[in-house]
């Protein structure tokens, strides 16, 4: 005969057991399959659109059309936020034109438990505060800007900016605003294919107001503002670099919407301030959709998403792609 004590054991082990497979089983399975579209619809005036149901969307992933979710509990998540800086190359020039960028930030800090990180990065990518919730701090840090050297490590800053977010504990909102020239010069410690991945990877959604170099001289020359150039003549430079540019890869615009963030440019301040009441306005009024794919093949998917019943008139920004893993389902 057994004992009652080895029985009674084993019952209380077997029943704790089932407890704790009961409460893992759902959590590892949403984190490894459900993919998180954040989507944001406007219409012709550029007025967000609400009221949607995710019987209002269709997704495709890889052209499959795809079983739609919409977590409305999404929008009251807290906030981290990232707020990546070019310093290096031009960018010093373009101080003057960011000025104020923490009162423009303000009304996201005065919501409850939101967070602000800043990066520097010019050659090297460098953290200069932490995340906080004190706008003092974050004044002092924007304040202090200086000139960095002749680098623009954008890939560089972006796999650290998104690796510091993922790093964040709890349901949160994850953001990247990214404030840079649109090329890369210098990263040497992340890859294109590097940072595809880790976006593909992140729920991070990215932002980008982006100056270009060639275009603020230009302006400048023309304003008169440029008076610490060795010589007052135009930069007859200027106009060939913007065709160059034209003609090669944005690396800001691509990687922002492939997050389902907005890119924007900006050649002065009024018009840097305009786009950072956009962002800070709209930061809250994407329709979380998400859909859990089915053994997807590892590597990059691309993201369709549209109205079941489009709308003349009415785009929708949503994110275009995400990275699966082997063994991920």
């Amino acid at each position: 005969m057994f004992s009652a004590m080895p029985v009674r054991c084993f019952l209380i082990v077997l029943f704790l057991s089932t407890i704790v497979c009961s409460q893992e089983a759902p959590t590892l399975r949403s984190r490894a399959n459900l993919v998180v579209v954040p989507t944001l619809v406007k219409d012709v005036h550029g007025h967000v659109i609400y009221g949607l149901t995710a019987k209002d969307f269709v997704i495709e992933d890889n052209g499959v059309p795809q079983t739609v979710r919409l977590d409305d509990s999404a929008e009251f998540e807290p906030l981290s936020i990232v707020v990546a800086l070019q310093t290096g190359r031009r960018a010093k020039r373009e101080y003057s034109r960011i000025h104020g960028i923490t009162s423009l930030i303000g009304p996201l800090l005065e919501q409850p438990e939101t967070q602000v990180a800043v990066v520097e990065f010019d050659s090297h990518v460098r953290l200069v505060s932490g995340f906080t919730q004190d706008a003092t701090v974050l004044k002092k840090v924007f304040g202090e800007l200086q000139p960095g050297d002749g680098g623009s490590a954008i890939l560089d800053a972006i796999k650290f900016s998104v690796d510091l977010l993922e790093n964040e504990q709890g349901e949160r909102q994850r953001v990247l605003l990214l404030v840079s020239e649109a090329r890369d010069h210098g990263s040497h410690t992340a890859s294109v294919d590097g940072v595809l991945a880790s976006i593909g990877k992140s729920n991070a959604i990215m932002h980008s107001i982006s100056f270009s170099p060639a275009l603020s001289h230009l302006l400048d020359t023309e304003r008169g503002s440029n008076r610490d150039e060795m010589t007052y003549r135009p930069d007859l430079l200027a106009p060939l670099l913007l065709a160059r540019n034209a003609m090669k890869k944005n690396i800001t615009k691509t990687v922002t919407e492939m997050s389902g963030g907005e890119y924007q440019l900006f050649d002065s301040r009024k018009q840097f301030e305009t786009e950072m009441v956009d962002f800070t306005n709209r930061i809250h009024s994407r329709y979380s959709l998400s859909f859990e794919p089915h053994t997807p093949p590892p590597g990059l998917h691309r993201i369709r998403v549209e109205l079941k019943e489009p709308i003349e008139g009415v785009t929708v920004t949503f994110r275009s792609s995400y990275w699966a893993t082997a063994g991920a389902n």
